[in-house]
């Protein structure tokens, strides 16, 4: 499965961004609402400056304590974005994910982002690929 199917098969097609001088609280309000991981961040979201994930809350939380919900969010997002094309595959998404221990990552076509791509989706895909790979298997070995 490749990345461009994964954003077909989404639920919630739109991806939610926020600007970099919006504050970590009005942030947090947003993921908190909309139920999500993280934002975009970019005052042109088709050329993203950065992502805002949970993580990067939790992580200044703990190490300034409740102060940060006053700060910018460019101050605690991530800048050096790890991106992917519709036509790479789920398992190469899946590895730079992984390696890169981060959940999130745009999904980017022609210097535009396209759509957003969370571990879990992508997750999704691959066990949907895997039952039907196995329901190919069993097909042929029954004789179908």
């Amino acid at each position: 499965m490749i990345v461009g199917q994964i954003l077909n098969g989404k639920a919630i097609t739109t991806t939610e961004g926020i600007a970099p001088d919006a504050t970590v609280g009005e942030a947090v309000a947003v993921l908190s609402e909309k139920r999500i991981g993280a934002l975009v961040v970019g005052t042109d979201l088709d050329k993203p400056d950065g992502i805002f994930s949970e993580r990067d809350v939790v992580r200044e939380l703990g190490r300034q304590g409740a102060s940060v919900l006053a700060q910018p969010v460019s101050a605690l997002m991530t800048r050096k974005l790890v991106t992917c094309k519709p036509d790479d595959t789920a398992l190469n998404v899946l590895e730079k994910m992984t390696q890169g221990r981060f959940r999130h990552m745009p999904v980017m076509d022609n210097g535009k982002m396209i759509g957003l791509v969370s571990i879990g989706d992508v997750v999704k895909a691959r066990l949907e690929e895997l039952a039907m790979e196995r329901n190919a298997l069993e097909g042929m070995i029954m004789g179908h």
